[in-house]
């Protein structure tokens, strides 16, 4: 592994568990510990636990900061409020490209957390730094907290266990003391399973694991890589940026309208993704199913019968729930939603379904 690459601070705990390890962001992070399937049977089934510290941390603090917010970034914080999250997108102010997918951390008027990817934190902070008013304050956290993941339909027996409050509803969070240190425990995830994310300083990041991975035990917990993460989120049909969405994606193609606050009067590429909405995105985010054993991997040309090029796979895995192949492709609009296609599977035409994801039915809402 580089020598250059950033380490969580659960590093250590990782190779005494005997993780296999990977590039991520520009981090060295778990791929796997048991076997990615598993790792994503054990989130399915029971409960896991990720380090996926390599999450950015971005705070933006001051005197009209959720303003400042609401003002850049696409989703809109007055659907909202304080103690909530959501899920929003920093747009490309000229083209409306996606520079990164993010979850803002509502904690109150004049107090925002963002979580970014690994690979964006440093372009989504420089942006936001640049454009800060007076009175506002943009700072970097990247190495400064840990993220655990505790994912699952047994996620609150652990967590209780520990000492930390469940319990709460979908997309909301509380601030909680662990050890003396505060701890913001998130309704929120990646796998589609009911669970919770723990921002948490570095400094008591091992304790925390620790606490977690031994309050699990009974009920089944599993140490979990994000190859598992990668498996259980594609069949959600959550998008990934740098593989399903990116700066030449928008989000009318990738279908995150929903993630758009259409009636705010300002956020950074405003212009551009509504004169698109009204002319018609030319491209869209389709999920796909094998009708065989065929399973899609990335940049494989998907197709119409007999030779109409239609678009590409932007992710492709076998499902581990499904037991087939399933994936996510950028396609041309004019395509059904249902029509039947064909994937280039290494000089093999397989035939595949269109279809609308989530692939498989989970409790992520469930209160």
């Amino acid at each position: 592994m580089h020598a250059t690459l950033s380490r969580s601070p659960l590093h250590d705990r990782h190779e005494a568990l005997g993780a296999k390890f990977a590039e991520f962001g520009g981090w060295e992070m778990p791929l796997q510990y048991s076997g990615i399937v598993e790792e994503h049977n054990a989130v399915r089934s029971s409960v896991g636990i990720f380090d996926v510290s390599h999450l950015g941390k971005i705070v933006v603090r001051g005197d009209g900061a959720a303003d400042f917010v609401n003002a850049t970034l696409s989703n809109d914080l007055g659907r909202i409020g304080p103690g909530r999250a959501q899920y929003t997108l920093c747009l490309d102010a000229e083209t409306g490209g996606i520079v990164d997918d993010i979850f803002s951390y509502y904690r109150d008027d004049d107090h925002v957390l963002l979580v970014p990817n690994a690979a964006n934190n440093a372009e989504v902070f420089e942006r936001l730094a640049a454009a800060a008013p007076a009175g506002v304050e943009v700072t970097n956290h990247h190495a400064d907290f840990a993220v655990l993941a505790v994912q699952g339909t047994k996620s609150d027996d652990v967590l209780a266990a520990v000492g930390l409050p469940v319990g709460h509803d979908y997309l909301t969070f509380v601030e909680a003391d662990y050890e003396g240190e505060p701890v913001i425990v998130c309704r929120t995830g990646y796998t589609g399973e009911r669970g919770y994310e723990l921002i948490a300083p570095s400094g008591v990041a091992t304790r925390l694991w620790d606490a977690v991975l031994a309050a699990g035990a009974d009920h089944g917990i599993v140490p979990c890589g994000l190859g598992a993460r990668d498996t259980l989120r594609t069949e959600m049909g959550y998008p990934l940026h740098g593989q399903d969405i990116g700066p030449t994606v928008t989000p009318n193609e990738a279908r995150l309208g929903w993630a758009v606050g259409w009636k705010k009067p300002e956020f950074w590429g405003r212009d551009a993704v509504l004169a698109e909405k009204e002319k018609g995105a030319r491209r869209k985010l389709v999920g796909l199913v094998s009708t065989g054993r065929a399973i899609p991997r990335p940049h494989m040309s998907v197709s119409l019968v007999p030779d109409v090029l239609l678009g590409e796979v932007t992710s492709g895995t076998f499902s581990p729930s499904l037991k087939q192949g399933i994936g996510l492709a950028l396609v041309a609009s004019v395509v059904a939603d249902d029509a039947e296609v064909a994937v280039d599977v290494r000089g093999r035409r397989e035939v595949f379904k269109i279809v609308k994801p989530p692939f498989v039915d989970t409790s992520v809402r469930e209160s």
